[in-house]
């Protein structure tokens, strides 16, 4: 039986990978990964809890309006590095300087 220990367990190593990637990486789609995977750390979370709530099932609630933020949230990061990218021909964020005064 999988216990609330073990998920934390795998939301914490999930995070943590997550953090790695967006301070060691200077590339804007792996940067972009980093945050997804500690979006999906924190809505594991919220299904580990809801899953010990057996009356009100709030945490798959907000899992699944977590997901659909995180979904919004992507489409339009890639937009924006798309647009950065046909303007700078690179997405290494700290290269891109052309906003600075």
């Amino acid at each position: 039986m999988i216990t609330l220990t073990d998920f934390l367990i795998v939301s914490a190593a999930l995070f943590c990978i997550g953090l790695y990637m967006i301070i060691t990486k200077h590339n804007a789609i792996q940067i972009l990964i980093g945050i997804e995977l500690m979006l999906n750390a924190a809505i594991l979370n919220l299904v580990a809890f809801g899953k010990f709530d057996k009356i009100a099932n709030g945490g798959q609630v907000f899992a699944l309006f977590a997901i659909v933020l995180a979904a919004a949230t992507t489409a339009v990061a890639l937009a924006i590095i798309l647009n950065v990218y046909k303007k700078y021909r690179t997405i290494d964020p700290g290269k891109i300087d052309g906003l600075k005064d």
